[in-house]
């Protein structure tokens, strides 16, 4: 594995995690556009519930209107049969039967009226969430337009990163692109990672044996981690250059002990000298005493 390919394997993963990163957003304007048209949505879904049972009695109007004329009809040939019945017994029944069909038409009248009714409330419910729905259509498209917009560039700049990865990738060795392939199709996000200072696995942590160190740091050949199947490359020019310069501010054990030893002995000195006035104000009063004595 030349340092190129090392270099390119750490750059596809770079991509990779970037268009990864890049699908999770676009999949995250999903929620955004169901919060937005969610006020629109419950007025669209009551609006149709409306117009459906709107429909519904219309209908229902029209049976009972054709079902009314029906009896009417009918209510017109019995008076008309009624003149001309030869004994009473005709008569009778042509007599109960229209009045059967007179009692049926006043339910008729009567379920009309009732239909009416329903009918205006249910228009007037339509009318209302017509407007209602023509509002919040026109607050919601401003911000929906916006989603579609954004959501469109973060589509564009996906597939210029799978552009970019298509031509990085065909720069790398194909026994190598399989290997690491194979390894981001587990569902695992690292599949390159650069050895420690200390010459251990920078993924699990796992030390990585001397000779196996030197070939990795040559890139001799590709080389996995034996802990957790990385493939393993030569430490980063910014992580070896970040810690050289921890080695460099740092100051030598030697200066340290130094210091802080010059430190302790300044710390016993100001105690002495804060402590001589303070004896020599005792011996004072002491003599004192004496002298009266």
């Amino acid at each position: 594995m030349t340092e190129q390919n090392r270099t390119d394997l750490k750059e596809l993963q770079k991509l990779d995690i970037r268009i990864q990163e890049a699908k999770k957003g676009i999949a995250d304007f999903d929620p955004l556009f169901e919060e937005v048209e969610e006020p629109a949505l419950i007025l669209e879904g009551d609006l149709t519930t409306t117009r459906n049972r709107l429909q519904e009695l219309k209908l229902e109007e029209r049976r009972l209107e054709l079902a009314t004329e029906e009896k009417k009809t009918r209510q017109v040939k019995l008076e008309e049969r009624l003149g001309s019945v030869r004994n009473l017994r005709e008569e009778a029944a042509v007599s109960a039967e229209l009045e059967m069909v007179k009692r049926a038409l006043q339910n008729d009248e009567q379920e009309a009226l009732t239909l009416m009714d329903q009918l205006r409330k249910m228009e007037e419910r339509a009318s209302e969430l017509e407007a209602a729905f023509a509002e919040a259509s026109e607050l919601v498209e401003p911000k929906r337009q916006e989603l579609l917009t954004k959501r469109e560039d973060a589509q564009r700049q996906l597939e210029s990163l799978r552009e970019e990865r298509k031509g990085l990738a065909a720069s790398i060795e194909p026994a190598e692109l399989k290997v690491y392939d194979a390894i981001r199709s587990g569902g695992r996000a690292v599949a390159v990672a650069p050895l420690t200072q200390d010459g251990a696995c920078g993924h699990c942590f796992g030390m990585v044996p001397l000779q196996l160190k030197n070939e990795i740091q040559l890139g001799l050949r590709l080389i996995r981690c034996e802990g957790c199947g990385v493939i393993l490359t030569a430490p980063d020019a910014e992580d070896e250059a970040a810690a050289a310069a921890k080695v460099t501010e740092a100051p030598p054990p030697d200066e340290a002990e130094e210091a802080g030893e010059a430190d302790a002995a300044d710390e016993m000195e100001a105690a002495d000298a804060e402590f001589e006035p303070a004896v020599a104000g005792a011996d004072g009063d002491t003599d004192e005493e004496s002298d009266k004595g």
